[in-house]
């Protein structure tokens, strides 16, 4: 009787690649080396991918934040199955699933069939929740989690303005600043009025028909994911003491001389890994307090179909890519 033969990982795998800054149609699935993890890290078997505006930007520049240029894989959202650890990882092992935002600023090519990353850049998947779900949620979640509750320290009974609230971010903070007490005024189209009220905003406005600045004052934070104009607009709104978080880099517009002068603060954020806000975030959704909606789903292969998508700004929650099973 022959001898069982081991069985070989195989040394390449499917990953979306660009090798030159353009259009959606410069993304195409290539062939390439099956990374392996090092110290301190784990290979994931990647389930699914969310599609950021970070990715698409980065894609029509073809220049990463940290500025790594192409050829490059995009996408920072993971979520799937510990495939193996590197030495001195104690805690995840193989089989476990797992969700983050890996390396972020830096690449962490989460359009592909496995990623390595630092194993303290994921954690478990919340109970409850599918891979498309949990790949829709670090980048996002973390940006909400880190403005209102690192940086805003929102608490029971402020008053919390969130732009662009049925986006990506947007819903997530909804409920994230809901979950922390405060009353909730929320920025959309009507037609997704409805639905942020279910995810518990107090207040809507149709940034379509109103001046944000002439509807609403006294608040004590705002979340701000638009920039230009409505950095200034944003400030208005604010009680002494309040504080604008922008989530849009700065430009010589940002208004930080005239919110000292009016006496509250604005800030840009940049989100950063983090293992701790993620199982936060993840306790919110066990405890049925948050929820993530997902748009529309693509496969790998259309990954260039979802940046086309995602360009148009029309989209309500996240866009994901699937990966693998």
């Amino acid at each position: 009787m022959a001898e069982p033969q081991p069985v070989t990982a195989p040394s390449t795998m499917r990953a979306v690649s660009q090798d030159r800054a353009g259009a959606p149609d410069v993304l195409k699935v290539v062939e390439t080396r099956r990374p392996e993890p090092g110290r301190g890290e784990i290979l994931v078997r990647v389930q699914a991918a969310g599609v950021n505006p970070a990715d698409w930007k980065t894609r029509a520049r073809g220049m990463f934040a940290t500025g790594a240029t192409p050829p490059f894989t995009l996408g920072f959202d993971v979520a799937g199955i510990v495939e193996s650890v590197g030495p001195g990882v104690t805690i995840f092992h193989s089989g476990d699933a797992v969700f983050g935002m890996p390396r972020f600023p830096y690449p962490a090519g989460a359009y592909a069939e496995f990623v390595t990353a630092p194993a303290r850049h994921f954690a478990p998947r919340p109970r409850g929740l599918d891979a498309v779900q949990a790949g829709a949620l670090p980048l996002a979640g973390l940006t909400a989690w880190q403005a209102l509750v690192d940086t805003a320290q929102v608490r029971a009974g402020q008053r919390v303005l969130v732009h662009a609230a049925a986006g990506g971010v947007g819903h997530l903070a909804v409920q994230i600043a809901k979950a922390r007490g405060a009353h909730v005024i929320a920025t959309a189209s009507a037609a997704k009025h409805d639905l942020l009220r279910t995810l518990g905003a107090d207040e809507l406005i149709d940034y379509r028909t109103q001046d944000v600045a002439d509807t609403v004052q006294d608040i004590d934070v705002v979340l701000d994911g638009i920039g230009g104009p409505n950095w200034t607009r944003s400030l208005r709104t604010l009680r002494t003491g309040g504080i604008l978080i922008s989530l849009v880099p700065p430009d010589d517009t940002f208004p930080v001389q005239q919110a000292e002068e009016a006496g509250v603060r604005a800030v840009f954020m940049l989100v950063e890994p983090d293992q701790q806000g993620l199982r936060e975030i993840g306790a919110l959704i066990e405890e049925g307090r948050l929820r993530v909606l997902v748009d529309t789903v693509f496969r790998l292969e259309q990954a260039a179909q979802a940046h086309a998508l995602g360009e148009t700004g029309r989209t309500t929650g996240k866009i994901v890519l699937t990966v693998g099973a």
